[in-house]
């Protein structure tokens, strides 16, 4: 009897057309296609051969694909493929959901055949649907649980080679428990991201071969079109600030040259980190075969400000060079068409969130993991490296040493505010290996960038502070929540009418902020009136520039940030930042990050005459992050990862489905809603519900462009919205906004109050 891996979608009930599970002769069967993408991934995550480590991923990655699916070669399964094949189940989505199980019979004769070695193969083996697993827990679905699980005979219809039981040695293998899990975690990606592409391949063609395929030499093309670009709009320096713009894109370009490590880019604000870091990581990446480009930034709602910057740069090498990627469409369900367009980061440039990047690399989900293995052996651009939590500082740079000194991997930690994750004996155990620092005088060079005085305005409510935004022509305030910021603006607008006065938000789509940017800096080029209220999405990669800046209290970074956006140009001779105390009945600042960052700022700006210099920066993080020890790991990641030699069974205690649920950036679950905004939000809404009314799967990419008509809400809202009918949900992840003309206001975008499904005092932050 044949066995089979897939029916067809085309012709479910004919097995002639369906995909075979293995095929030796021409390594057509789905096994063997798998075991070939799992040791290319896994050969490419390694900089150089004859690396022990590089040598045991291959070896371990080919058994991965030849074990995966060793369940379906049961009758049980071959007959569940022939009773499904009419109704359209997924057999993936379905074992994920704990209704068929094909992989914990690759699991287990993985830790028979290898013991010892054969456990990191059976994580990845029995979690390649479901998610990787606990060791132990009190499920059904914990390793061990899986390891002594009695399922259907599958053994007799495996031809034997595929059953290879020669002994490996664990060369290369690192000693670090922690090293252990996270190379099991690539592995696991290696599997996923293969099996993916490989059923995909089958299932749909179509959208295989429209998946763009990058030339071997595209850093170094992408660094030449940078070269070109930057030549061809940036002319001879004309003043200072410029001049000094020029001198760190120099320094950059030159560093360049250097091996891959661990950088920083110690640049302040105004100063053009977002090019110059870019050019960096494109020629390094060219010169010592790096793969891509990760630019990470620490919120999703100014995400689309550097890939703006990034695609007007590449716009003509086509739209694929950039993936714009964060968590918003990420589903928590896989379904089978989830599953065939989750991003896998195949792309040599992409701009994403320091929660898509360190969740990744800490979750166990099979749609979250599918990218990791792309990670290594890449340039990761840290954008305000300062805003990580410090809840979960020691997981986050340990998983940035692992990339660095196993995977290849360059880190540029680019920040105006350096140092900030650097060991510092006795006070920062936990930090990074002191960076190659890129700019070669970063004390003379905030000397000459030096434009703006920092001035404290005391405590202002609403209406003191609103009174003094009046009497600016051009003034920017920004503000710590939405709630705040809409207050805010409406009382403005209140006193001084509409005209020449914007709000910004995470409220609003970023098409809808994008679109409102381009108005601002209009009209601060012409010097008509202008006034805008904004959170702190202003604050990170959005080049405006006005003469007076307000800035509620904060952390000491968040302070340096508002004032980049004052005096930008160095046009006057200095401008002024004033911070200011809300009024704590009135808009409380948030706690947790905000609060704990705002307290910290208290006591250190007192003491320092410059709230900008380097040296308030260091005393501020000493604060901050090195004198907070018991909060690095408050949440016991590292500790879910463990040796057990004793326990032959199971010799490595790694709780991955934990560790997953513990590492969160945001407690707070959000959720993204779609917004019709403007005609070109409108007509891919139109497309979305057409598909989903014939029930075809969504437009390829889709996900990707509705990124930028998306709002995140809190998930209680999210609920509430749904119970109300306020939303429709379309393919069972994208919930579109109904009425926009009720719920979506031109000014300040999402405004559900009037429905009682925003509780106002539980407004998020961006």
């Amino acid at each position: 009897m044949s066995r089979f891996a897939h029916t067809h979608p085309d012709h479910p009930r004919d097995p002639s057309h369906w995909e075979p599970l293995t095929e030796e002769i021409a390594n057509t069967g789905h096994l063997e296609k798998v075991a070939a993408l799992v040791q290319a991934h896994a050969a490419q995550m390694f900089p150089f051969s004859g690396n022990p480590l590089r040598d045991l991923a291959i070896e371990l990655a080919r058994r991965l694909g030849l074990w995966h699916d060793l369940g379906k070669f049961s009758e049980e399964f071959q007959r569940y493929l022939l009773r499904t094949a009419d109704v359209g189940d997924d057999a993936h989505t379905l074992e994920s959901r704990g209704k068929v199980d094909h992989s914990t019979a690759g699991a287990q004769h993985a830790a028979r055949t290898l013991p010892g070695l054969g456990i990191l193969l059976a994580y990845a083996i029995a979690g390649h649907h479901a998610g990787l697993p606990d060791a132990l827990d009190l499920t059904h679905s914990c390793l061990k649980a899986r390891l002594r699980k009695s399922i259907p005979d599958w053994l007799p219809a495996v031809p034997p080679r595929l059953l290879d039981s020669a002994p490996m040695l664990a060369s290369g293998l690192p000693a670090d428990k922690f090293a252990v899990a996270f190379f099991t975690r690539l592995l696991f990606s290696c599997l996923t991201d293969a099996d993916f592409l490989a059923t995909e391949a089958f299932m749909s063609p179509e959208r295989a071969t429209a998946r763009p395929i990058h030339a071997t030499d595209i850093m170094a093309r992408l660094d030449d079109h940078l070269s070109a670009w930057l030549g061809a709009r940036f002319t001879a320096p004309v003043n200072v600030v410029q001049q000094a713009r020029a001198e760190v894109l120099a320094a950059c370009l030159s560093a360049a040259e250097q091996p891959p490590g661990l950088y920083s880019l110690t640049v302040p604000t105004g100063g053009g980190k977002t090019l110059s870091s870019l050019a960096f990581a494109l020629r390094h990446a060219a010169r010592h075969g790096l793969r891509r480009v990760i630019h990470a930034i620490p919120f999703t709602s100014i995400i689309e400000q550097n890939a703006d910057v990034f695609r007007e740069v590449f716009a003509e090498l086509g739209a694929e060079i950039v993936l714009e990627h964060h968590s918003n469409f990420d589903p928590d369900q896989e379904t089978a068409t989830s599953r065939l367009a989750t991003e896998n980061w195949d792309a040599p440039l992409i701009v994403t969130t320091n929660v898509q990047l360190f969740e990744s690399l800490f979750a166990n989900r099979t749609s979250r993991c599918r990218k990791l293995h792309r990670i290594a052996r890449s340039v990761i651009v840290l954008d305000e490296a300062q805003t990580l939590p410090v809840t979960l500082l020691a997981p986050c740079l340990r998983a940035l040493r692992e990339l660095v000194e196993h995977y290849g991997c360059t880190v540029v930690l680019c920040t105006a505010t350096q140092p900030a994750l650097v060991f510092r004996p006795g006070e920062f155990e936990i930090g990074l290996p002191n960076p190659t620092e890129i700019v070669p005088d970063p004390p003379t060079l905030y000397a000459t960038l030096k434009r703006v005085e920092v001035r404290q305005a005391g405590r202002l409510g609403v209406a003191a502070l609103r009174a003094r935004l009046a009497e600016e022509p051009q003034v920017l305030a920004i503000v710590n929540t939405r709630r705040h910021a809409a207050d805010l603006y409406g009382a403005l607008v209140e006193a001084t009418g509409s005209a020449g006065n914007y709000h910004l938000s995470a409220a609003m789509c970023p098409q809808h902020r994008s679109a409102i940017l381009a108005e601002i800096r209009e009209r601060l080029a012409d010097g008509e009136r202008c006034r805008v209220v904004s959170t702190q999405l202003i604050e990170a990669g959005v080049d405006v520039d006005f003469p007076v800046v307000y800035r509620a209290m904060g952390g000491v970074d968040a302070i340096a940030q508002a004032a980049g956006r004052c005096n930008r140009e160095g046009q006057q001779d200095q401008g002024v930042t004033w911070v200011f105390e809300p009024d704590e009945s009135e808009h409380p600042i948030p706690r947790g990050y905000l609060r704990r960052a705002a307290d910290a700022a208290r006591e250190i700006l007192p003491l320092h005459a410059d709230p900008l210099a380097l040296d308030t920066v260091e005393a501020y993080f000493r604060l901050h992050y090195w004198k907070n020890q018991d909060l690095w790991d408050q949440h016991a990641i590292l500790d879910g990862f463990n040796f057990a030699p004793s326990d032959r069974e199971l010799p490595f205690r790694f709780n991955f489905a934990t560790v997953a649920e513990r590492f969160r950036f945001i407690a707070d679950t959000q959720r993204p809603v779609i917004v019709p905004w403007g005609e070109t939000g409108r007509k891919l809404v139109d497309q979305l519900r057409a598909t989903h009314r014939m029930k075809l799967p969504p437009p390829a990419g889709i996900a990707r462009r509705l990124q930028r008509y998306s709002v995140t809400i809190p998930q209680f809202a999210w609920q509430n919205a749904q119970a109300q009918g306020l939303l429709e949900l379309l393919h069972e992840r994208f919930a579109v906004l109904v009425s926009p003309e009720l719920h979506y206001a031109s000014d300040t975008g999402l405004c559900m109050l009037g429905d009682g499904v925003y509780d106002p005092e539980q407004l998020i932050i961006d």
